[in-house]
């Protein structure tokens, strides 16, 4: 427990401190990351210059840097100055004494902030629709050998659809199959904290290499109606959907902690194929992510196809949809469904405000930056 000594600040037993190699502390609105490395102590601001992340609660790696917990970004734990190439990007450092086997810290910081200017991601962008017909977006979350490709019963009437907004519906369309999207998967940081889950993510911002930038750049900014296809594995969407929809946490989570609705006047609608049943459970948990995070859906917003859990018999199964005229016909009605409920969105005045019944979007205290 630290304990006003005047201008000093009493942080407690020397030998006691020494026990820890790094610990957050606060006193009072000010953070501090304490730390104990080759038998000297060091005291830095606790507050990350990225996105405020808790410095004192990371790890200090062996060349002496602080390692912020929520997204990596390193400080060294006595100059309080960046990583090799980034020094001037420092947090404040703070004084230390001791006196008769106790620590003191002074609050008054020897060095200030210094925020190195960074350019805005891309997609930090105005959400701004640009006039133009209709786009529908095709997302396909098939896995797929493209060596050795097979035939897709849940692509096959994705492409059925697409190319009939296209050639009857006079709609703009794309699109995106997950397969060639090299993307990392969700790595927690919403677990660590809300406020580590940033739009955009904070993976897509740390790795210029992620690929997830085109299924938000598609979804929150080019399209008006989005239809995803997925094969049932298992009773479930495909892996490569979850993997999908696990990165776009970060898109629901804007709305929890900055009641900033990314998804408004835009469409979802699914079609979910496999060789085993569950249909009814898959699409319901795919319209329910996707209405969390803003879709409108249409009336009847799905099309399905199974043969059943005891068919094994693939091989039929594909030939079946690959010459049923119901499943084609099926995938045409759903995206005039689709086109003509975002037309109707589209044709109202836009909504700016939406208020959540039930889990409403809240506000969270956010950590200051001295």
């Amino acid at each position: 427990m630290a304990e006003d000594a005047g201008e000093w600040i009493e942080l407690g037993e020397i030998a006691a401190l020494k026990g820890v190699p790094l610990r957050q502390i606060t006193i009072g609105r000010t953070k501090i990351a304490l730390s104990y490395r080759d038998g000297a102590f060091g005291a830095v601001s606790g507050v990350c210059n990225h996105a405020g992340g808790p410095l004192g609660d990371g790890r200090i790696d062996p060349a002496g840097y602080i390692v912020c917990p929520w997204h990596g970004w390193k400080y060294h734990c006595v100059t309080g100055e960046g990583e090799p190439g980034f020094e001037a990007d420092r947090v404040p450092r703070y004084e230390l004494k001791e006196e008769s086997g106790r620590l003191f810290v002074s609050l008054r910081a020897v060095t200030t902030r210094n925020k190195l200017p960074h350019d805005p991601h891309p997609l930090s962008r105005p959400l701004v629709r640009e006039a133009g017909r209709v786009r529908v977006l095709g997302i396909s979350t098939t896995a797929m050998d493209d060596g050795n490709p097979r035939y897709s019963t849940s692509e096959a009437l994705l492409e059925v659809a697409l190319d009939h907004a296209r050639s009857a519906l006079d709609c703009d369309t794309k699109l995106v199959r997950i397969r060639d999207l090299a993307f990392r998967h969700c790595e927690g940081y919403y677990s660590k904290s809300a406020s580590a889950c940033t739009w955009p993510c904070s993976i897509t911002q740390m790795d210029a290499n992620d690929r997830m930038d085109v299924v938000y750049d598609a979804v929150v900014f080019w399209a008006d109606a989005v239809i995803v296809a997925t094969p049932i594995r298992w009773g479930s969407a495909s892996s490569l959907y979850f993997k999908m929809i696990e990165r776009m946490n970060c898109i629901q989570n804007q709305i929890t902690i900055r009641d900033n609705v990314l998804i408004r006047n835009k469409v979802a609608s699914f079609i979910v194929t496999g060789g085993q049943d569950n249909i009814q459970a898959v699409a319901g948990h795919m319209m329910l992510f996707f209405t969390e995070l803003g879709f409108d859906v249409p009336q009847f917003p799905f099309i399905a196809h199974s043969r059943g859990w005891s068919a094994e018999d693939m091989e039929r199964n594909v030939a079946y949809v690959r010459r049923n005229p119901d499943l084609r016909a099926g995938a045409r009605a759903l995206v005039e469904r689709a086109v003509e409920k975002s037309r109707s969105l589209l044709g109202h005045a836009p909504v700016t405000k939406t208020e959540r019944a039930g889990r409403k979007a809240h506000k969270m205290e956010i950590q200051e930056v001295e």
